[in-house]
């Protein structure tokens, strides 16, 4: 595997939820409130992080569900009132903070590209303070965990990105393919929603947290 040289950045692409929010634990567990309600099998962390996928439709069929007897929105909506009770109870990912500090201090302008809702996820970031450093933040319109790379195209039509020069830091294999559309690099975080084997099979850089940054 390749090292990563951050000096050749100028332009650093956030995933939030994962990546930069330590959330899987609360997603794993409203996972299962949702599959005890259907009476169906409880996930594991590790599996979890084998099975969750993009779009999030097949991820509910992985772990069987079946639209034949419920709809996916019904299901989505249901696991989104379960996920906004406390989301805001959970926290960044250990020294997330000290890293887009370092990166700002740095001169690197730093965006975050999300499929959280836009306005919620705004709102994360003023309470838990780091807003001031992101240039602009994109969340999606909707609450079903839709792709993101129509908000990627927005992002770069009102900046002005070399895409050269900038690197998307991600903990899913949806982040690759957002990089590869828009033509930059990924760097894979193992700690978030997929495991560390999935994504080594598709990244050249993974690092095991975002500690490993500050070395």
């Amino acid at each position: 595997m390749q090292s990563l040289n951050l000096n050749k950045y100028t332009h650093i692409i956030w995933d939030w939820n994962g990546t930069l929010l330590n959330d899987v634990a609360y997603c794993v567990g409203c996972m299962n409130r949702l599959l005890l309600d259907y009476q169906l099998p409880e996930l594991s962390t590790a599996k979890y992080q084998e099975v969750f996928t993009f779009p999030v439709k097949d991820y509910y069929e992985n772990i069987g569900f079946d639209f034949q007897k419920e709809s996916f929105p019904i299901l989505g909506h249901r696991f989104m009132d379960y996920y906004s009770e406390s989301i805001n109870n959970c926290e960044l990912q250990p020294k997330a903070a000290e890293v887009l500090q370092l990166f700002q201090k740095a001169g690197k302008q730093q965006f975050i590209l999300s499929a959280m809702e836009h306005h919620s996820l705004n709102a994360m970031l003023k309470t838990m303070r780091i807003d001031r450093y992101f240039n602009a933040v994109y969340g999606i319109d909707n609450l079903l965990g839709a792709g993101k790379l129509d908000r990627a195209k927005v992002m770069l039509q009102e900046h002005q990105i070399d895409l050269s020069k900038t690197l998307l830091i991600g903990d899913t294999l949806h982040d690759k393919e957002v990089a590869d559309q828009i033509g930059c690099e990924i760097l894979f975080v193992a700690n978030g929603h997929q495991s560390r084997q999935r994504l080594e099979q598709h990244g050249v850089f993974v690092i095991e947290d975002l500690k490993a940054l500050l070395k």
